[in-house]
């Protein structure tokens, strides 16, 4: 854990506690400050007293008296309009910061690598965080992802935090210093907190807010928006920049060209033999993953080695199992409906038995229309039920489920039957957790259960 010295004898308000706020707080009165946190939520404030945390009422804190406002990612501080509380502190003269500042102040000795984008910042930093780890480096990695930083160990300068850092935590980091910044890609996604789309997009571009001459930023091209701010800095001259592309040849930067890996029209390696990093998307994780270590003064030899022995990442088109002609894929981390069409690409060969549904976000799965042909069945659950079934009506067969564990069930029960080869059940909601689960994570290990009973049962009648 890291322990904020600096925080000492100093009064901080926590406002969300989550896991990242939970973390704050126990780091904060290691450190020896007075904590006063609160959550809206009855439950989390439970969680919280279970853990030792002090809770307090914010709305009767006297906030000129406090040093520190630290707010949880989830919280609004802006749009579509700032929590109350955020708004008394700033009246008051606080502007909110997170816990990945509080990192950045308490270690500023160690070297960062920051990932950002709409969709592909977690595989990007597991990836990273695994090659340097398998390079014997001193690495830690989390943030956005699920881990939260002050869980993470102390570095000293020869060691590297990889940390996938979300807009909402950029608008909140304002000293937050990245030594190689990542931008994958930006697509409409949270536009309620950030006002539309133009404030999303400051709020990724803060990923090199602070970078010296010294740093770099690797950026992908190959989407209109991306593309706009990388030749915006190029013209400025004021930053060094790394494109890369899954499209486009680079003469100056990383691309992949059928599916081989350059790097300035060198070969470096074949990326279609890697099952765990299939599709165009994940191949753009490997590039910007790639440029990120060449950056920070990896081997070419080192960073291959380590991209051939990845895993994978849970929740992310992870292989559950194969049951007689079907596999089943969870993929719940595709949480709107450009994530989930990488996925569906991916699969366009096969008989797609599709689980879909949650809370949905703006815009709905209008995108995923052209993948339509290929799917078999779509078990529609949750909230987005009741609405995206208007897009489904005369183009695909679907079903409409309560809950992802009827959905599991028929879907599951439909593929054995059909006895289709190549089948596969796949998990990509397209759509927050929120109405069923508390993350992703949760929806994606009740998935995972539901499908180890749903094969169980089919065993037992064989």
């Amino acid at each position: 854990m890291i322990v904020p010295d600096r925080f000492k004898d100093q009064r901080v308000a926590i406002l969300g506690l989550g896991r990242s706020g939970r973390s704050v707080a126990l780091s904060l009165l290691k450190a020896g400050a007075h904590v006063f946190a609160w959550d809206d939520q009855e439950s989390a404030r439970d969680a919280a007293r279970e853990q030792g945390l002090p809770i307090m009422d914010l709305d009767s804190l006297a906030w000129e008296g406090i040093n520190c406002l630290i707010l949880s990612p989830g919280i609004p501080h802006h749009y579509p309009a700032p929590h109350p509380l955020v708004a008394q502190a700033r009246a008051a003269g606080l502007s909110p910061i997170s816990d990945l500042e509080i990192l950045w102040q308490s270690q500023p000795q160690a070297r960062y690598i920051g990932i950002t984008g709409t969709n592909g910042k977690s595989t990007t930093t597991t990836l990273i965080g695994h090659i340097i780890k398998e390079s014997q480096l001193p690495v830690e990695v989390g943030g956005n992802l699920g881990i939260p930083v002050l869980d993470l160990n102390p570095l000293n300068e020869t060691g590297i935090y990889v940390l996938e850092v979300s807009s909402y935590q950029l608008e909140t980091s304002p000293s937050l210093h990245f030594n190689v910044s990542v931008l994958l890609n930006i697509t409409p996604d949270h536009l309620e907190r950030h006002g539309g789309m133009e404030g999303y997009i400051a709020a990724k571009k803060l990923i090199y807010k602070n970078s010296s001459p010294q740093d770099t930023f690797v950026v992908s091209v190959d989407d209109p928006h991306c593309l706009a701010i990388y030749e915006t800095l190029k013209s400025s001259g004021k930053i060094n920049l790394l494109p890369i592309s899954t499209y486009k040849t680079l003469l100056d930067g990383i691309y992949v060209k059928e599916g081989v890996l350059y790097e300035k029209s060198h070969p470096v390696l074949n990326l279609k033999v890697f099952d765990r990093l299939k599709g165009q998307h994940n191949w753009q994780n490997v590039t910007a993953t790639y440029g990120a270590l060449r950056s920070m003064g990896f081997e070419e030899e080192v960073i291959v080695r380590g991209i051939a022995s990845f895993p994978g990442l849970a929740h992310r088109q992870q292989r559950i199992t194969s049951y007689k002609n079907v596999t089943f894929v969870n993929d719940s981390k595709a949480t709107n409906a450009d994530a989930a069409a990488k996925a569906l690409t991916c699969y366009q060969d096969s008989r797609l038995y599709w689980l879909l549904g949650g809370r949905p976000k703006e815009g709905g799965i209008t995108t995923l229309k052209p993948y339509f042909p290929s799917v078999e069945h779509v078990f529609l659950y949750g909230e987005a039920a009741s609405s995206f079934h208007v897009t489904l009506e005369g183009r695909v067969p679907y079903t409409i489920c309560k809950t992802l564990e009827e959905a599991t069930e028929k879907a599951t029960k439909l593929a054995l039957d059909d006895q289709k080869a190549n089948s596969v059940v796949l998990l990509s909601p397209a759509c927050a957790s929120f109405d069923q689960f508390r993350d992703f994570e949760a929806r994606g290990d009740a998935f995972c259960q539901h499908v180890q009973e749903m094969i169980r049962l089919e065993q037992k009648k064989a």
